[in-house]
């Protein structure tokens, strides 16, 4: 058995990637989707402010985007044409969207807002960390 340890650095990658999902139709979606289990950033309790449903659906979505993550990084890394990674880029910022958004349970905004959390919260990535080392064996 193999045990996958998901640093905090890993998860702050992920936000990084999903930065490129910044584009006014996923802003307007988010703000549709808001639900009142969603963690806010800024607040202090955020590890009690997210439902282990939620922590649960985030940790299959990360898988999902994280497996794009490493596919089209490892494509970005061996082009050398600036539009040709421009393009990778963008397809890689489509997929991992769309891995979100198929993830049952998880919009976009609240994949976001539990990274972001989680960069500030040592109890969530703890709790993070738990779901994606139980959700990872169902996913390989």
């Amino acid at each position: 058995m193999i045990n996958r340890y998901i640093p905090a650095a890993s998860l702050t990658a992920a936000v990084l990637s999903l930065t490129l999902l910044s584009n006014p139709a996923s802003a307007q979606q988010a703000t549709q989707e808001k639900q009142p289990t969603q963690a806010q950033p800024d607040n202090n309790g955020t590890a009690a402010t997210v439902s282990d449903q939620k922590i649960e659906a985030f940790a299959v979505a990360y898988l999902q985007v994280d497996k794009i993550r490493q596919e089209y990084s490892a494509k970005i890394g061996a082009t050398s044409d600036p539009s040709a990674k421009q393009q990778l880029q963008t397809e890689a910022s489509k997929q991992m969207e769309q891995a979100v958004q198929t993830s049952p349970g998880m919009s976009v905004d609240e994949y976001k807002t539990i990274l972001t959390a989680a960069q500030k919260d040592p109890v969530l990535v703890k709790k993070v960390q738990d779901k994606l080392q139980k959700a990872a064996p169902a996913q390989q």
